[in-house]
């Protein structure tokens, strides 16, 4: 019976999907990889021609339209939604991004999914983050309303994230050599492409072996943003560093001085306060583990941020 991937055209999902059919960890033909574009039909041509089935399907659709898509599989490896303007300005429960979940879910039930993969994100919880409170809303409803199996998978932050964290760092044209973040400490970076292979071994494995378990899958080497200022510096040939401020402080730089909305920089700006409590520095060996049995090891942080700048 069929994985179902939902936004199997995105980073995550594609890189999974990549992984399955690279390591032969399953046939094409055993998986329905749903998309919401044009591009991300086009992406998944390669796979399609190979056997994988692809259904056409978004957020917005009802949730008959998702029964539809999700029709026939007993697996479900189900990618948070990208929405993330559902949660700004503290959206109440079960009208953030876990409404978009919750319907996906829901159809999982209805057509006999009988396991879900959930990709959560390595924060702690609860966390201090905004960026988590889908999250923990979706794990809850998994844990607490899904009759079936559930695995729930934190992915780690990924390497290719580091602007996003970095102050909004513009890699083609910031010239800052100061850059004003709210909190800082050590954060265990992992490649997109290392989080797919993990991912991919886990939806690959007999059901039971993670059955009810929540896994970090995250690198045990850990770079503070400080770290990663000094890597941008030194593929760029100057001295760039951080400045700690406050929250405020950091809302008013970044909505005044560098003209972003502030509803996106007030949600955003709760991760740093996660970042002060060390939630993102994690000591779970599962990802290297994984990865090992593929004879690989996790992607260096720096030729990350060196591809990037590039």
């Amino acid at each position: 019976m069929p994985l179902a991937i939902v936004g199997a055209s995105g980073k995550l999902g594609f890189a999974t999907l990549s992984a399955l059919l690279d390591h032969g960890l399953l046939l094409a033909s055993d998986l329905v990889l749903t998309t919401s574009s044009a591009n991300g039909t086009q992406k998944l041509q390669d796979a399609a021609l190979k056997g994988a089935l692809i259904r056409h399907v978004n957020w917005d659709d009802s949730q008959s339209a998702w029964e539809a898509a999700l029709q026939g599989c007993d697996k479900l490896f189900l990618i948070s939604s990208s929405r993330i303007q559902k949660d700004f300005g503290d959206a109440q429960p079960g009208h953030g991004r876990e409404e978009d979940h919750f319907k996906a879910l829901e159809a999982a039930k209805i057509v006999g999914v009988e396991h879900v993969y959930y990709s959560s994100l390595a924060f702690a919880n609860p966390s201090k983050s905004n960026v988590m409170t889908a999250h923990e809303r979706t794990e809850a409803w998994l844990i607490e309303k899904w009759s079936g199996r559930y695995t729930i998978i934190r992915e780690g932050l990924y390497n290719e994230s580091w602007p996003l964290y970095l102050g909004h760092y513009k890699t083609t044209d910031d010239e800052r050599t100061e850059i004003p973040i709210a909190g800082d400490s050590k954060i265990s970076w992992t490649s997109i492409a290392d989080l797919g292979t993990a991912t991919a071994m886990i939806l690959a494995a007999p059901s039971e072996e993670w059955a009810g378990k929540t896994c970090y899958l995250s690198q045990s080497q850990a770079y503070s943003l400080s770290e990663v200022a000094d890597m941008v510096g030194k593929t760029k040939g100057k001295e760039i560093r951080v400045k700690v401020i406050s929250r405020d402080e950091h809302k008013a730089y970044y909505t005044q001085q560098r003209g972003m909305e502030e509803p996106f920089v007030k949600w955003w700006s709760k991760s740093y306060d996660a970042l002060r409590d060390r939630e993102c520095e994690i000591q779970d060996p599962t990802l290297e583990l994984l990865l090992g049995k593929q004879g690989l090891k996790p992607k260096h942080m720096e030729a990350t941020v060196a591809e990037m700048l590039k």
